[in-house]
């Protein structure tokens, strides 16, 4: 038998202690007529593993995510998903004739969804509007019970698209901190498409740039959080990333 070195006995341990992937995808192909939106396109994301997602209008980033979550035929190649999916939109959807709790509870798979659905509208903090009409809420509040949506399902995937865009500045940074923390505390495989830099480096353990139908690039942050977005590596990976979606540092494209 072959001696390992102490190194590669490391590395050998390393990577069996991996995570699993929840998402596979491998020369994936989506056509709409003659126009190849995603074309080859190969990606892994692991249970616990928070992926950023950016691209230029149209580049095909919430066609992938629609694909990912079942929502979009794709044209070939191969895309396993393992486990529960969960989607937050960049609108809340919720229903305008349900209270907050039945929005939460809506087709959820469980002996007690209403319970279940108090449950995860404490993690989000707003149990107290369980009763409450979805038309009461502020945009900060509805997105909050998107999430407790997302999460009560017990997603091994949670695909948010562009989901914090209409929010205010401050809202935003509140429900930043907010998905952290539910993120950290579930552990499930996240996919983030935004079109904010600042948002993805902040938030993202790699940041992906979608560029002619493929992963062009890959950036890992390795920072610990929360993030200060003027930390050197920051400004240095803002850089790099904002070069590769064609703005310049004056912001000129």
């Amino acid at each position: 038998m072959t001696p390992v070195s102490g190194s590669e006995a490391g590395a050998s341990a390393s990577v069996t202690s991996l995570p699993e992937p929840v998402v596979r995808v491998s020369g994936l192909v989506k056509r709409f007529g003659d126009r190849a939106v995603l074309d080859g396109l190969d990606l892994e994301i692991r249970r616990g593993e928070f992926v950023a997602l950016l691209g230029r209008s149209g580049s095909g980033k919430s066609t992938l995510l629609r694909a990912l979550a079942g929502l979009e035929p794709v044209s070939g190649g191969e895309l396993d998903v393992r486990g529960t999916v969960s989607v937050a939109f960049q609108e809340p959807r919720l229903v305008p004739w349900k209270r907050v709790a039945a929005n939460v509870a809506l087709g959820l798979d469980d002996p007690d969804p209403i319970v279940a659905a108090a449950a995860a509208l404490t993690e989000v903090g707003l149990l107290g509007h369980r009763d409450a009409w979805p038309l009461t809420l502020s945009g900060g509040e509805a997105q909050r019970v998107s999430l407790a949506r997302a999460l009560v399902r017990k997603p091994g995937l949670l695909l948010l698209d562009e989901p914090f865009s209409a929010l205010d500045a401050l809202t935003r940074i509140t429900v930043h901190r907010l998905v952290l923390d539910l993120w950290a505390r579930h552990r499930p495989g996240v996919l983030l498409v935004t079109h904010d830099v600042d948002e993805a480096l902040l938030l993202a353990d790699r940041v992906l740039v979608l560029e002619d139908g493929r992963i062009a690039h890959q950036s890992t942050v390795g920072l610990d959080r929360p993030r200060h977005r003027d930390h050197p590596e920051l400004i240095e990976l803002r850089t790099v990333l904002l070069d590769r979606l064609g703005v310049t540092v004056e912001g000129t494209s």
